[in-house]
Order: C-alpha cells, then structure tokens, then sequence
C-alpha cells in the first residue's frame, strides 16, 4: 500500500525541520526542548503537570487528518482523510526511529555554547512523548500497541485527538495524560473552524466527551480561544465540559503563526490577559474546578477538578515511576493515583502585563 505522504509533501515538511519516519510517522523538535536546552523556559506541561521538555519526543504516528482546522499552524500538505488508507508501520520500528529523528535533530547542542551540557545531556533519555505533532495520531491502527510499548519503556504518553474518532477513544488503552480539542460551543460553529470531513461530526464529537469521562487515567479537555470567533457561549462550553468530565481544562490563547496567518488575523490571537479573563468567566459555571496555573508565554491557564486539591494543596503533578508500575501491572488504576504535590511556586495565578516575545510563543502545542 501506499504511503501517506508524497514526495513533493515530504520534502515540503522536511524544509520545515520535520523528520519523516517510515510512511507515516512525523517527528519534529518542540520550541520548549530547545529553550530548555539553553537554559531557558520550560513549556506549560512542566508547569502543570512536572514534564520536564527537554526529555520530552514530539511525534505523531499519522500525520493524516479529519479536519483543516482554521486555528492551526500546520500546513495543507498533509493528507486529509476520514479513515486509514495507508501501508501501517510497525510500532517498534516507528519508536525507536522517531528516538533516533529526535536525537539527530537535538546533536547541533552538542557543541553549541548556550547551551546548558547537563540538560542537553539528559535529553539524551527520552522520558515523555507528545503525540500531538501533526495529523490525528488515534487512527493509526496498532496505537494501542504502540502505547503498550512507550509504557514499557517507561516514556509517558501525552495524546491529543480532535474527538472525531469515538471508538477509537473507548478502546484506547492507558495514556498518561489524554487530550480532546474542544474548539467551538455549537454545531454551526465548530463547521467553520474545524473544517470536518465527517458529516456527523458534531455527534462524534458528543460521543467522545461521553467516552472520555468513563476514562479512569488523567484526561483533559482543551480550548483554544479565538478572538472575535469562539470566545462566547460560556454556558455551552460548560454544558460540554461537565459532558466529558475531564480531570483538568487548559484554556488557551490562538497563537497567530504558521499557516494560520493566512486564515486568520492578528486580532484574533487573545492577551494573556484576555485568556485569564476567559477562565475566570468560565470557571464561575464549573462547580466542579478551580484555577490552579497559568503559563505566561504560552498564554494558557489550567483548571482542575478539586479532588485535586488534597489537604488545600493541588496535586496536578505526575508521579511518573508510579505511573508506570501501575500501568505496567495491567490492573485498573485511576488519576488520582498517580497525581502529587504540585510545586508551590507553580500554583496559583497573576494577571501579569509581561510582554509575551515572540520567540517564547508555544507554537507547538
């Protein structure tokens, strides 16, 4: 069978700083594994949930997707599909090849004088992988294999997925941590945003949030906030939320970068300030959370369900060995178990006027 990509699409994507592995796996640096590197600021995932980037793999195992999303900094290069059509790699070949990408793309810092030798040199053990790179990581077919082998290996698994794939959601094994992208309030609405190729995206999507909250690991729901466009109906986002029961919200500014630019406009990409206002908005229709964090440079603000808050002290941290004996173990487990103390230095939130640079954007995530 064929491969995802074209030639022409792969060199396209391979001028951007991806790496293709086998016929359908992208692999890319994360602009926080290298900020890391310098000795500079680690990405929102270190500050909510203990990641630290610069061990973290930025990678997806499909780099097709159901949607064109308005919002997103990708490229239309990629192939749009709603189902696999493809050759499908193994998953052993596609982790220890996107390892391998990932360590070619960081060798430049072995030399380099900014940047800081211990942390370049512990990014040689990849502990975390985001499977959020590019396309919808959910379709490919033997992800749950896949997973299987990142949780024996030890690497956590960050998962996003656009909430057009409702079975594959119900079937997914333990992810550390899974994500659904909440991007509109209403059916009218998300058609214009996320573009969907399947006619009954709007029950998928319903269906999905009815999955997610059966899951019994850490699940989160997220918002992108589009100025001018998404950021109304409260009431809506909140009916949705308390749908998909997740463990925690990140609320999260539209980054007005990459090929978004071409969609969108730069008054539609929120202030930090205009995110923190949202959230506050929002959590006054959430009985069930609080705001926990913020991450100032990438403009995002974390929720949490308040058993989280354990002894009035939040516990939105990963225990990752605990993690992953439990996982390891193949018996039922649930979030909380995994969860500790969130440093105190990192919870709670301040309306900040720093002046976000352009250079510490998360246009990654």
């Amino acid at each position: 069978m064929k491969p995802q990509l074209t030639n022409t699409a792969k060199e396209a994507l391979e001028k951007q700083q991806y790496r293709i592995v086998g016929d359908h796996t992208a692999v890319k640096t994360c602009h926080w594994t290298k900020s890391m590197i310098r000795g500079k600021l680690g990405c929102y995932k270190l500050t909510f949930y203990g990641i630290m980037s610069n061990q973290c793999l930025q990678m997806s195992p499909s780099i097709s997707c159901a949607n064109r999303c308005s919002f997103c900094w990708r490229d239309y290069k990629s192939p749009v599909s709603k189902e696999w059509k493809w050759s499908v790699d193994d998953p052993k070949k596609i982790i220890d090849e996107s390892i391998l990408a990932h360590h070619k793309l960081l060798v430049g810092f072995k030399g380099n004088e900014k940047a800081n030798k211990s942390v370049y040199q512990s990014s040689n053990t990849v502990k975390h992988v985001a499977l959020s790179l590019t396309g919808e990581p959910i379709i490919y077919p033997k992800l749950n294999k896949l997973l299987d082998l990142f949780n024996k290996q030890n690497i956590s698994t960050f998962l996003v997925t656009n909430a057009q794939y409702p079975d594959q959601i119900r079937d997914l094994k333990p992810v550390t941590q899974l994500y659904i992208s909440l991007d509109a309030p209403n059916k009218e609405l998300l058609k214009t945003i996320d573009n969907p190729l399947f006619d009954d995206y709007w029950d998928r999507l319903l269906q999905s949030l009815e999955y997610l909250a059966k899951k019994n690991q850490r699940t989160t729901i997220r918002l992108t906030v589009i100025k001018g466009i998404n950021d109304m109906n409260l009431e809506k986002y909140a009916e949705l939320i308390n749908k998909g029961k997740p463990d925690f919200i990140e609320v999260k500014a539209y980054m007005f970068v990459g090929a978004s630019t071409k969609r969108l406009k730069w008054e539609n990409m929120p202030e930090h300030k205009d995110v923190v206002s949202y959230s506050k908005k929002l959590n006054t229709l959430l009985e069930d959370y609080e705001i926990v964090s913020e991450h100032i440079p990438s403009r995002v603000i974390m929720l949490a369900r308040k058993e989280f808050k354990i002894n009035n002290k939040w516990h939105t941290w990963i225990d990752f060995p605990k993690y992953h004996n439990l996982v390891n173990s193949k018996k039922p487990f649930s979030a909380l178990e995994y969860s500790k103390e969130t440093p105190k230095k990192w919870s709670g939130i301040e309306q900040s006027s720093k002046k976000e640079s352009e250079d510490e954007m998360s246009i990654v995530e």
